[in-house]
């Protein structure tokens, strides 16, 4: 042992130890010298460990040092004193027989040198204890067995390794400090194995004791590692899972053709793929926006979805939304047809919406300015109803739930668009008009005039035939019954002329002179179209010869008086 810490070298003596200092080995006994001190003071003097030959038991010191000499037999006996040594008259003690424990160590006193030297020798051993005996270093539990001599020492056994008690190692073993708890309190974890104390070194003292603690931090700390590194492995697999589906995978789609609840779909004008599948996804009908315009690429017809509104069913395929889109049974829009008026428009809008009747009428008449009429289209004098030739013959989506103003919103944007898109206030002035308003007027009486598409073009002729200046034929009136009816607010086709000519209202075209104020009715497309471009074969009499599909058309009196005569027969007159 060394002097820090158990080791595998020599035992160190104890400095009070007897035989501190022996020079050979024969027994055990105990010796105590004296030293004189200064001023007839005593103080203990540090011997110094020497080593002689064990053979003869001599031993050199330092100056006249001298020191007890032993014989064979453990007895002791004196040495040679210098001349100038004066012996102390003591009593000699009768010499005890040694005691020895269980495993050959003396135990007990020992008795005082009888041969002490005088006061004049420094190292001369110094007077016994109370009672004439020495203390036993070596009797107390703690204490260490005495040394034996280098020829008797046997090779100290291993030590067997404590059973580990827990899978703890042990900052000593090569563990983190971070797992280990290296924040102890005490701080013996951060001092040398070597400079610990013997208990600790040998029973682990509270070191061992604070045991729990420590696995108590250890638990935390791996628990705290395998959550930061459990949930990244999960981070990066989701977000390398949405990758793959995103890169490579077929998108989320229901399967079948829905699950039976029935669901009204409103696709606004101008939507594309991605637009009709948020609006379905939203809707709850398809599963993901990629299945749906995945479906409709796939479908022959895919494009030709138009914008209205739909009944479809939630928790449809995507393919099974497509076709479906694609059938009329699925359709559920307003229908507003070419040339009807706007009262009758009202009526279909009040009933799709299911309000009380006259409700979008008052709407319209209340509120028209805040429509989206377009600048040329407001203030004109005499007119009826100023939203009229403006709800635009279409399919419109209208559902329960909507406001008759957002429906008339809806429709004059499309007819303000599509007017727009003709370049109405140019071609107006190339044709005579004084406005794009007299040309929505002339589009609206080519539809109600004209029976077929064949018609239109003809039909517009007429009409600027007969507003020339030059016009001697009807003197620039046009004499339409279908603008008397509109003024009456119905459809009739036999009508006398003294109730025609008896009735000055703007709108009787057989008593005034040029267009009326405004339009009768919504003109479609085609008869936009005729109105822009009218035939020029010099025709400005037409008649119904049969009074309901078929119209035929004259140049002059003559020929119409012919027409005449041909739709009377048909009538029986």
């Amino acid at each position: 042992m060394t002097e820090y810490g158990r080791g595998q070298g020599s035992e160190p003596w104890h400095p009070d130890d007897p035989l501190y200092g022996d020079g050979g080995w024969g027994g055990q006994q105990a010796a105590q010298q004296a030293q004189q001190s200064y001023g007839g003071q005593q103080y203990p003097q540090q011997p110094q460990q020497q080593y002689g030959d064990w053979g003869t038991g001599e031993q050199h010191g330092y100056g006249d040092q001298s020191y007890p000499q032993y014989d064979q037999y453990g007895q002791q006996y004196a040495p040679q004193q210098p001349q100038h040594h004066q012996p102390q008259h003591q009593a000699p003690q009768q010499p005890q027989q040694p005691q020895y424990d269980q495993n050959g160590w003396p135990t007990g006193s020992y008795p005082q040198d009888p041969y002490a030297g005088g006061p004049q020798d420094p190292y001369a051993q110094q007077p016994a204890p109370y009672g004439g005996e020495q203390s036993d270093h070596y009797a107390t539990p703690e204490a260490y067995p005495p040394p034996e001599p280098p020829g008797r020492r046997r090779p100290e056994p291993e030590r067997e390794p404590e059973p580990q008690t827990d899978w703890d190692p042990g900052p000593d073993q090569g563990e983190h400090a971070f797992f280990a708890g290296g924040d102890d309190e005490d701080g013996r974890d951060t001092e040398p194995d070597d400079r610990r104390g013997r208990g600790e070194r040998r029973g682990g003292g509270d070191r061992r004791g604070g045991g729990k603690e420590k696995k108590r931090r250890s638990g935390l700390a791996c628990l705290v590692v395998v959550a930061v590194f459990g949930g990244g492995l999960a981070g990066v697999s989701y977000f390398g899972y949405q990758f793959y589906q995103d890169r490579f995978g077929s998108a989320p789609d229901f399967a079948g053709s829905g699950n039976g609840e029935q669901v009204t779909v409103t696709i606004p004008k101008g939507s594309g793929g991605y637009a009709i599948g948020q609006v379905l996804k939203k809707m709850g009908v398809v599963k993901s926006v990629d299945a749906f315009v995945a479906a409709q690429a796939a479908n022959p017809d895919g494009k030709n979805i138009q914008d209205g509104v739909y009944t479809l069913q939630k928790e449809m395929s995507a393919a099974s939304a497509v076709e479906l889109m694609l059938s009329p049974k699925s359709r559920n829009n307003l229908i507003i047809a070419e040339g009807k008026r706007n009262a009758a428009v009202y009526e279909l809008i009040d009933a799709r919406l299911e309000v009380r009747k006259g409700t979008t009428a008052k709407v319209a008449e209340t509120k028209w300015k805040t429509l989206g009429l377009p600048d040329w289209a407001m203030n004109h004098p005499d007119v009826k109803d100023p939203l009229e030739g403006f709800l635009f013959p279409s399919s419109y989506a209208v559902a329960k739930g909507q406001t008759p103003e957002e429906v008339l919103k809806q429709m004059v944007a499309r007819a303000t668009e599509k007017y727009e898109s003709l370049d109405f206030e140019t071609k107006a002035k190339s044709l005579g008009l004084e406005g794009p308003w007299e040309l929505v007027t002339v589009a609206s009486l080519v539809q109600a005039e004209g029976k077929t598409h064949d018609d239109f073009r003809k039909m517009s002729e007429v009409i600027y035939n007969r507003l020339k200046p030059t016009n001697t034929e009807t003197n620039q009136k046009l004499q339409f019954d279908s603008s008397f009816n509109y003024l009456k607010g119905q459809s009739e086709i036999d009508i006398s002329e003294s109730e025609i000519n008896s009735n000055t209202d703007p709108y009787n075209t057989y008593t005034n002179k040029g267009l009326p104020p405004g339009p009768i009715g919504n003109p479609g497309d085609d008869a936009v179209k005729a109105a822009l471009n009218p035939t020029s074969d010099g025709w400005i009499y037409f008649v119904a010869t049969d009074g309901m599909d078929k119209t035929e058309f004259a140049r002059n009196i003559e020929e119409h008086q012919k027409l005449v005569d041909k739709f009377n027969a048909s009538r029986g007159n």
